[in-house]
């Protein structure tokens, strides 16, 4: 329910265009991992990834359980919620090797928060934390990364430019690039493999970026 919101939502948006790496491959039971920017960013994900005939669970924050309808549809589509420094954030980890040992797709968002930018511009992404590394260790599930550009577009900055972001494109109707990348070719280096993931999904939002003629993306 959750992928086809967003897959009608987003389109009303703004423009989405969605590009894959020639030997991309969303099998069943993969982890896909994807930068995170803005608060539109999953919604335009999961539209990227329901145009692509895919319906992922997500691990998202803990908080979205306590809005209403949401909730919802968080609970009935097997989401995962995530207690940041809690006791309970093991339980994040347990959901998700659950998840792919059932041969769903489960997204992570591995730098594990929003960037604290108040401006629109694209940057690449902030470095990531253990999460996704203990997952790869405990399931040997293939990760995929994504990159999204634009979403910071439609809402970003404090609270009120967000309110009027999310009013106001509709009208604006700004650009929006999701890339999936290659699956990510692991060492058998296990520290180095949260570098490998930062490497793949800062690859796929480049390819993103430079395709809605973001200056960070040419600069890099």
């Amino acid at each position: 329910m959750l992928s086809r919101l967003a897959s009608f939502l987003v389109p009303a948006m703004g423009r989405l265009t969605v590009t894959t790496d020639p030997a991309a491959v969303l099998a069943p039971g993969s982890i896909i991992t994807a930068n995170h920017t803005s608060l539109a960013d999953p919604a335009v994900v999961l539209a990227a990834l329901h145009r692509l005939g895919t319906r992922p669970v997500v691990m998202a924050t803990a908080g979205l359980w306590q809005v209403p309808l949401l909730s919802r549809m968080l609970a009935s589509g097997g989401h995962i919620p995530v207690h940041r420094g809690d006791r309970r954030a093991a339980s994040a980890l347990d959901g998700a090797v659950e998840a792919l040992e059932r041969g769903r797709l489960v997204l992570i968002y591995a730098e594990g928060g929003l960037p604290r930018r108040t401006d629109a511009a694209e940057a690449a992404p902030e470095g990531f934390r253990t999460g996704l590394s203990r997952l790869v260790l405990r399931t040997g599930a293939p990760v995929v990364p994504v990159g999204q550009a634009g979403a910071r577009r439609v809402t970003s900055g404090s609270r009120a430019k967000q309110i009027g972001g999310l009013v106001t494109a509709p009208l604006r109707r700004p650009e929006l690039h999701v890339h999936v990348g290659r699956p990510v070719e692991w060492t058998s280096d296990e520290v180095a493999r949260t570098g490998q993931a930062h490497a793949a999904v800062t690859a796929a939002w480049r390819t993103a970026a430079l395709r809605l003629g973001e200056p960070a993306a040419l600069a890099a």
